[in-house]
């Protein structure tokens, strides 16, 4: 049964390269569910942007002596390649900075307020006299009160995810001069969370069947602490303006403001498309809403992006937010600000981005943290991509190019054995549309490799390449089976590995794309012609291992 998906994706602040973390937390999952919702014929809408107005950038601006605006778009132009090389398909990736994101922010800030879900009040917030301002959030580092970690943010700690306020940290400190900032009173405008918590609770419950446990366990415990109302504009001129007089030095905060770019990113992909209704079909008809994000993102995503959509009033709550975990390298927590990264373009430009995608699937932190290490990625790759799937290609494709004039060969009646691998492929499918329809991603090209290595087994069993010499017609059976379970392969592996499975579509002399096929099992037809096969993965040297981790300065596991 086909579906409508709208699939809201984090925006990536603007102010760094994107490392693999990034990637495995919040961009590959998105893609591998939209390319496979696309082929299973559902009607799909991804989008995203970049976040130019967060205190990263303008933290980097500062240290670069450059504008925000300047940084801001060094790294969308960097961000919009990356995409491209990684395969992300998007069907809008945009950002902060538009006029129509803008006009969406502020009518949602003027409807909440005049519903009185936004009020006015004042609120103490750090004043640092050495650089004489307010310093937004993102400036201010303290002792986590909650967990007691150093060198939490005045938004959230990461440690323990906990969303906050400066004011909350212990031990302050100003991040740009070192020194202890005074707390002055400023008036700000406040969202009322404290409104939503009861319908959020009632909401919740209806979600539990399919959201994962990491988020269902941290959004009850947030509940359960009780929701604060919070300021939603600072001192700050970097920004959207509030759409109030008076408020010339004020600009409505990102936190706030960055959710509501899946709102105004839908509306840009409609007015782009011609039709600037379309966004509606997905906001306010009948649709799952899925968000992808990492973990330390769930509050913004499961209370106060729901909370702003409740108060808005017609719009679409999330249907499903799959939450991702961390990924460490080389069991170090990877961090942008503290450069522990292997940088994504960095990594594109020495590996195939397929080789990435697989290793990044196979591992990925759905239900806790994993690492990424540089053998299990070079091991992977020659052990499962090459030795396993590429080569049971390559192979097939090439015994019927020498023997078969490279056509599909007539298999005549095929054995028990055939049968039941041919039947085992429509079978995966059938197993990964459940399990990809329910997020689980790694589950799912688990069983896509493990089919592979079956026909491999299935093959070495028929041994063509010795029966083609004294029973060809025993050859032809064989090769048919394997080249159909090669076909469903294509197909199986195609939302993780685009690149490879279009190549085997153009092998396999198929015309239009993998997509219009359909998530179903394609046969070969017989007589068909077969194009020559190349290799569709690089083996990689084991001293990859060691010349990565010199590059990093770190020891290798």
């Amino acid at each position: 049964m086909t579906e409508r998906i709208y699939i809201g994706v984090a925006w990536p602040y603007a102010n760094n390269r994107l490392h693999l973390g990034h990637v495995a937390g919040a961009y590959l999952p998105p893609d591998i569910f939209a390319r496979y919702h696309r082929t299973r014929g559902s009607e799909v809408l991804m989008v995203t942007g970049s976040d130019r107005h967060g205190t990263p950038v303008t933290i980097r601006a500062e240290a670069e002596g450059k504008t925000p605006a300047e940084i801001a778009d060094y790294y969308h132009a960097k961000f919009v390649e990356n995409w491209a090389a990684l395969g992300i398909t998007f069907d809008l990736y945009t950002h902060t900075g538009t006029d129509n994101h803008r006009e969406v922010v502020q009518d949602i800030f003027l409807r909440l307020l005049e519903k009185d879900y936004l009020y006015k009040d004042t609120v103490s917030q750090p004043y640092c006299a050495g650089c004489r301002r307010f310093l937004p959030d993102r400036y201010v580092e303290g002792t986590c009160p909650s967990c007691r970690t150093p060198g939490a943010r005045g938004d959230q700690c990461d440690a323990c995810g906990k969303p906050m306020n400066p004011v909350d940290l212990i031990d302050v400190r100003c991040k740009l001069c070192g020194s202890v900032p005074e707390f002055r009173e400023t008036e700000h405008f406040f969202l009322r969370l404290s409104a939503f918590e009861k319908p959020l609770l009632e909401w919740i419950e209806t979600q539990a069947d399919h959201w994962r446990l990491n988020v269902q366990r941290f959004t009850r415990q947030y509940l359960k602490d009780g929701l604060r109302d919070r300021a939603i504009t600072r001192d700050i001129t970097w920004g959207i303006p509030v759409p109030l007089e008076g408020y010339d030095d004020k600009r409505i905060y990102v936190w706030f403001e960055a959710v509501i770019g899946y709102l105004s990113a839908s509306k840009e992909w409609a007015q782009k498309t011609g039709d600037p209704e379309a966004w509606r079909k997905f906001w306010q008809q009948e649709c799952k809403t899925y968000y992808f994000i990492g973990k330390d993102n769930i509050p913004f995503h499961t209370i106060i992006w729901p909370s702003i959509l409740m108060g808005y009033g017609g719009l679409n709550l999330p249907y499903d937010v799959p939450s991702n975990e961390f990924l460490t390298m080389e069991a170090q927590k990877l961090s942008k600000s503290r450069n522990v990264a292997i940088w994504l373009d960095d990594f594109l430009s020495r590996y195939q981005p397929d080789a990435l995608r697989y290793m990044l699937s196979v591992n990925m932190p759905d239900t806790s943290d994993t690492d990424f290490s540089w053998r299990e990625f070079v091991r992977r790759n020659n052990d499962e991509l090459v030795a396993t799937w590429g080569n049971l290609v390559n192979r097939v494709l090439s015994m019927l190019q020498k023997h078969f004039e490279g056509k599909v060969p007539e298999p005549g009646e095929l054995d028990e054995r055939s049968n039941d691998i041919i039947a085992r492929t429509e079978a995966t499918l059938n197993t990964m549309d459940e399990q990809l329809h329910g997020c689980k991603f790694r589950d799912a090209i688990k069983t896509a490799m493990a089919l592979a290595a079956e026909a491999n087994r299935y093959l070495d069993e028929k041994s063509p390449w010795k029966t083609v010499k004294t029973d060809k017609a025993a050859a032809a059976q064989s090769l048919y089976t394997a080249l159909t379970v090669i076909s469903g392969l294509r197909t199986a592996f195609y939302p993780f590995l685009p690149f490879s499975s279009a190549k085997l579509h153009g092998f396999l002399g198929y015309d239009g794309t993998i997509q219009a096929d359909g998530w179903k099992l394609r046969r070969p037809v017989t007589g068909a012609a077969l194009n020559p096969p190349e290799a569709l993965f690089i083996k990689l040297d084991e001293a990859v291992i060691e010349e990565e981790a010199a590059r990093l300065g770190i020891g290798v596991s």
